[in-house]
This record gives C-alpha cells, sequence and structure tokens, in this order.
C-alpha cells in the first residue's frame, strides 16, 4: 500500500468511516456513474427523491461515495479555517490537507467530509444534513468532469430541442452574469418558454468532440430560487407555501429582489417530465451585466477576447471540495485567458441596461429556436 492510502485509510479508521454501508444509490451522469454507499435507507430515499431521473440500475461506477449516519466525529487534526466568500461573514468551514487528500468539516452542522486517493466519505448527522451529502456528491462529479480537463463555469443553462433534427439535436446558452444579476431567474423564464434546463449554477465547458465549438455538462442539482422568482412566474406557483406567500406579497419590489430566502425547484412538477437533461452543445453564453433602474435593456453580440471584463462573470475557481489528479493538495485554476480562447469557440452576447427579464427570455428562446 502506498503512503497515501495508508495515511487516508488510517484517518478514514479514526473517524469511524470503515464502518458497514450495506444500502447503495447508483446516478447515471451521462459519462460519470456514481454509487452512493450507506447506512442509512432513509438518507438514500431522500437521495433518491432529489436526484430523480437520473437515479440508475446497478452497475459498473466511475466514482463511489460512501456516506455514514450517525454523530458528528472528532477530529484528530489540526483544522485551517477557510475565510468566507467575498461579501459574507459567516465561517463555515475549517479544513486539514494530509497526504493522499484533505479533510473539511462544516462548522455550523458538524458534517466532515474526507476525500481523494479515490476515498470519498461523509461522516456525520447525514439525515438532518442530506443538502451537504448531496453537494458532495456533485462535488465528486465536478472533480471528476476538470480531472478529464473542463472549464469550471458559474453559470446555469438552457437548451432547446430542434424541431427538425430527427435524432434528437440540442441548441445550448449558457447564462451568467454578476453577484444577484438572476442567471437562475432568467433560467426559468426561458424554461416556461419551452427551454430544457441544463443546469443552476455550475458548468463544466469542453471542447465538441468532432472539434468544433464547446460542449456543457451540468450539475444534478436542482435550482433554488427566491420568493420572487416564483411569485411572477405562473409555472413556479406551488413553490412558495402558502403560509410565506402573503408575507412575500406583502413585500415591495425591492425588498424582494434582494430577500435571501431560497426553495428548491423540483422540475418535473412543475414543468413536466423530461425536462432536465445534463448535456448539450454550448452555442452561446449570455451575460447578465445588468441593474435595476438603469434604464432600457440593451442586448448585442460581443467578442470574448475583446471583453476581458466580463469574464470574472463565468470564471469559477474550483473551491475546497476539488483536488488534483496528481494528488496534490494545491488545484492551480485555469487563467482568464484560457476562458476567453475557450469561449471564443461561441457566441458572446452581453445584457446591460436594465432589467427586463422577459424581454431577456425572448430573446434566448429565439436565439435557441433560429440561432
Amino acid at each position: 500500500m502506498s503512503r497515501h492510502g495508508y495515511v487516508m485509510g488510517t484517518l478514514a479508521e479514526m473517524l469511524g468511516g470503515e464502518a458497514p454501508a450495506p444500502h447503495s444509490l447508483f446516478l447515471d451522469l451521462g459519462d460519470c456513474r456514481i454509487e452512493v454507499r450507506s447506512n442509512s435507507t432513509v438518507l438514500l430515499t431522500e437521495l433518491d427523491a432529489y436526484f430523480g431521473g437520473f437515479v440508475a440500475a446497478p452497475g459498473p461506477v466511475d466514482v463511489v461515495v460512501t456516506a455514514l449516519e450517525g454523530p458528528a466525529p472528532a477530529i484528530p487534526l489540526e483544522l485551517t479555517t477557510k475565510a468566507p466568500d467575498p461579501g459574507k461573514s459567516k465561517v463555515k468551514e475549517e479544513y486539514a490537507d494530509v497526504p493522499g487528500g484533505r479533510l473539511v468539516r462544516k462548522t455550523l452542522t458538524g458534517m466532515v467530509f474526507l476525500f481523494g486517493h479515490g476515498r470519498n466519505l461523509a461522516l456525520g448527522p447525514c439525515i438532518r444534513n442530506a443538502n451537504q451529502v448531496i453537494n458532495f456528491v456533485n462535488n465528486r462529479y465536478i472533480e471528476f468532469k476538470l480531472h478529464q480537463g473542463c472549464l469550471l463555469g458559474h453559470a446555469a443553462a438552457v437548451a432547446h430541442l430542434m424541431a427538425d433534427s430527427g435524432g434528437g439535436r440540442l441548441r445550448g446558452l449558457a447564462l451568467c452574469g454578476f453577484s444577484g444579476a438572476g442567471k437562475s431567474t432568467l433560467a426559468m423564464h426561458v424554461m416556461s418558454r419551452g427551454a430544457l434546463f441544463v443546469s443552476n449554477d455550475r458548468l463544466l465547458v469542453s471542447e465538441a468532440e468532432t472539434g468544433k465549438g464547446l460542449t456543457m455538462s451540468g450539475v444534478p442539482k436542482l435550482p433554488r430560487i427566491n420568493p420572487g422568482t416564483a411569485l411572477n412566474n405562473p409555472d413556479l406557483a406551488d413553490v412558495v407555501p402558502l403560509a410565506d406567500r402573503q408575507r412575500f406579497l406583502d413585500l415591495d419590489a425591492d425588498d424582494l429582489w434582494q430577500l435571501e430566502h431560497k426553495y428548491d425547484v423540483f422540475l418535473d412538477k412543475c414543468f413536466g417530465e423530461g425536462r432536465f437533461v445534463l448535456q448539450a452543445p454550448m452555442h452561446g453564453l449570455v451575460v447578465l451585466n445588468w441593474q435595476r433602474g438603469a434604464g432600457e435593456t440593451r442586448i448585442r453580440f460581443v467578442k470574448a477576447g475583446d471583453r476581458s471584463d466580463l469574464l470574472p462573470a463565468f470564471m469559477k475557481a474550483a473551491g475546497l471540495f476539488s483536488l488534483p489528479k496528481n494528488g496534490d493538495s494545491q488545484w492551480l485554476d485555469p487563467e482568464a485567458a484560457e476562458y476567453a480562447s475557450a469561449l471564443s469557440r461561441c457566441d458572446m452576447v452581453e445584457v446591460s441596461g436594465g432589467v427586463d427579464f422577459d424581454r431577456a427570455a425572448d430573446f434566448c428562446i429565439e436565439y435557441l429556436v433560429h440561432g
């Protein structure tokens, strides 16, 4: 056994990670199959309901995740505090790098995640924090795609099935924007006009197999929207519980826009079955560079190489839950020039001026349907 394997195995045993996990759930994410093992059927039932159409029959897998329900484990390591994200003040994570992997502890819940050298463990009160287990599974998929050479984008994405394609040809459009711009809201408006959903917040982008254009891969995470998005889209009428609805309706538009309160959108219930796909060609990228009260909405095609100011809206660091394939603890994120080069392979559209979701959604669906 290698030194890395020995260290990771010993640490997993000290945390209780060698306990039996006799139950399994399989996920088919296109080019990646994941098995989630657990000692809790309750947890796997929750994951089954969440991942929905991506749940698959047993079979060979690329990634195994083990989630063990139990008390929050004691950590036999000195942990480093991860600084809060820009604009945030609450410390949410502590971590330690070890030979062959990384341990992350969630400070608010006590959940512990150990990953690296082929091992992916979630330990602690998993049932109460099923959302963190879901995020961990999705992070393993993101890391898998990054190891294939994909670029990580901070974007939602939608697609349209071409009526004349016969073989199911898709046109795809990524949607990004600066903080609070409303990419998820726009994605829901475009879905209400008939589009398919690809991703909510993370997008993996690679060169198409044909050598022409780009392919985008989404993450099987349900969109999370604020009350204003739900209350202004009839397809999302049932997302906000009746008990909350009137309270939000009483708020003025600015307060509703800035409200930090999110709901998961179960797409099958709101839009019908079969509206969530994970891969599509990426024909274009819409960048929301608008502001409330800034006048008329302007939509124009631009070139990625000429607009370095727009690239940060799409660029996304791999973050705490991804490790390089070579086992190093430090991930080197791509530079802006690499993003510019990749995005030069698709159309790029800047939406500026004032906020108008209906106009932006009309443009998006027109672009998807007619090019």
